[in-house]
């Protein structure tokens, strides 16, 4: 099942059922519980990210490529970093380039992002799947000049401005995506692809960062896994490539669809 979260025409944010022909229908009772499809068409008047996090714990160096294009060693166990609610930004709404803390280094980082469905806590990796209410695309996006010179040496500062974690267009349900490490992702920057690879290619698979994360750790219904980012960002490339006002970032994942924001300036 493929699930939006909108507002209606009334202002009322519901969750709905997208169908094949683009029409939704509502959905009752509650995501993270017991919940239905019903047959009433949804009243979309905006799409929202498809989910409001209760907590984004991202993942860094997960993709053996980037680790290799950032000339980084291959990490022993997950790095883990954190972004605030504050990040989300939904499906087509605008990236901020910051200007009060300005940032003229600012990156995309297409990412397979995990919604945890139930508490999960010390899950063994062959039970991990069995905590994922869906999948949804994301962007990481990243102040690279604060999150490696600016930070005080964590890269929370740099990661987590307004706008710094788009999310959508839709929640694919784990029952439709029964392998998450097989999945092409891509971004594309003003129609350039900048990325183009496959999670098959991370260093610790789904099942492999939900035991970890989970370990004397409750990860709580609601909670999204940003998974990393495969090689290709601008940082890396010669000369850098940064996001700038005016530009079109598309996140593009396999058996999910594609998240698009225009990048505009903070305003001051």
């Amino acid at each position: 099942m493929k699930i939006i979260r909108y507002i209606d025409s009334q202002g009322h944010i519901g969750y709905a059922s997208q169908q094949s022909d683009g029409t939704a229908l509502e959905i009752e009772g509650n995501l993270f519980g017991d919940f239905q499809v019903t047959d009433r068409r949804a009243d979309v008047s905006k799409l929202l990210a498809p989910i409001q996090p209760v907590a984004i714990v991202c993942i860094g160096l997960n993709y053996r490529f980037h680790a290799e294009e950032t000339k980084a060693a291959i990490p022993q166990h997950p790095v883990v970093f954190m972004k605030l609610p504050n990040a989300i930004q939904h499906p087509g709404e605008p990236i901020l380039l910051p200007t009060h803390l300005k940032s003229d280094k600012v990156d995309y980082e297409c990412e397979l992002a995990v919604v945890i469905g139930k508490a999960a806590k010390n899950v063994s990796r062959e039970n991990a799947i069995a905590h994922v209410l869906g999948y949804t695309c994301a962007n990481d996006v990243s102040a690279r000049d604060w999150q490696k010179s600016g930070g005080g040496g964590q890269w929370c500062r740099g990661k987590t401005f307004d706008t710094f974690c788009p999310l959508g267009p839709v929640l694919v349900t784990a029952d439709e995506i029964p392998n998450p490490n097989n999945l092409r992702l891509k971004t594309i920057l003003n129609s350039q692809t900048m990325q183009d690879w496959n999670t098959n290619d991370m260093i610790f698979d789904v099942p492999a960062l939900i035991e970890f994360l989970s370990g004397s750790t409750t990860l709580m219904p609601g909670t999204v896994i940003l998974t990393g980012t495969p090689h290709g960002v601008g940082m890396a490339r010669n000369p850098p490539v940064w996001l700038r006002d005016g530009d079109t970032v598309t996140i593009e994942i396999e058996q999910i669809g594609r998240l698009t924001n225009p990048v505009k300036d903070e305003p001051s």
